[in-house]
């Protein structure tokens, strides 16, 4: 949280990163603040009062934010590949294609695109019963947990929450994979090995976000729910977006 305040704080300050690429950083530094703060105070409560419970509310809640914040980074991810295409294949036109305005457009676009598939996601949750055993495995309240003690029949919200999950984060991963295509093919038309190093620098470090991010969704939310990786989505999900987590599971 500190490193990523740290560089919203700078971003802001220093005039000479007013620019396309350290705005879209900026906002996903603000993200990434966010995620810890849908998650580490619950935990620490937890910590000090040795209180596990979780109000039904307030894990949809939590759900809620936490929903939101992956499908903005999604989005936010795919602005920030398009934004390093222009830069690089379209060097001529990046002051036109990537001006205030069209960078204002993608951040508030992807946020509210996230807000309005999270809210309808979570009115069909809402209509569901809670019942049985209310213990989540988990060290948040995530999807997959959340629907195991439910008393209703989940198929249908279940299958909402992967149709929405594939227009969250489909569309956006063409679109990155696209950019990096291109983007790659542009780089190793560059004539001199300076220029080609110079060019890959300035989208090694995004290109290196995209695959961790990805790659964790994939394995958390695609793969087989088996009981030896739903260990493994646990330590994945710590690593992904939050600092520490908890030995015992929140009950609802």
């Amino acid at each position: 949280m500190t490193g990523n305040l740290l560089i919203l704080d700078l971003v802001v300050a220093d005039e000479n990163l007013h620019t396309p690429m350290y705005f879209f950083l900026s906002n996903l530094s603000c993200l990434e603040t966010c995620y810890s703060s849908t998650i580490l105070p619950r935990m620490l409560a937890s910590f000090l009062t040795e209180n596990q419970s979780v109000p039904v509310v307030g894990c949809m809640v939590q759900f809620g934010a936490f929903g939101f914040l992956a499908a903005t980074e999604c989005y936010l991810l795919a602005a920030m590949s398009y934004d390093r295409y222009v830069a690089i294949c379209r060097p001529l036109h990046y002051s036109a294609l990537m001006n205030v305005n069209i960078c204002l457009q993608l951040v508030a676009g992807s946020r509210i695109s996230s807000f309005g598939v999270n809210t309808i996601l979570l009115m069909f949750i809402l209509q569901l019963t809670f019942c049985g055993d209310n213990v989540i495995k988990h060290f948040f309240c995530d999807f997959t947990p959340m629907m195991k003690p439910t008393c209703n029949n989940s198929h249908q919200v279940e299958l909402l929450s992967a149709t929405l999950s594939a227009l969250c984060t489909l569309p956006p991963f063409v679109l990155t994979i696209t950019s990096y295509v291109y983007i790659i093919s542009a780089i190793l038309g560059i004539p001199s090995t300076t220029g080609r190093q110079k060019a890959f620098s300035t989208c090694s470090s995004h290109l290196t976000v995209v695959t961790i991010f990805y790659g964790t969704l994939i394995i958390v939310y695609l793969l087989p729910d088996t009981k030896e990786l739903r260990q493994l989505n646990k330590i994945l999900s710590v690593f992904l977006h939050y600092p520490d987590t908890s030995d015992q599971p929140p009950h609802i």
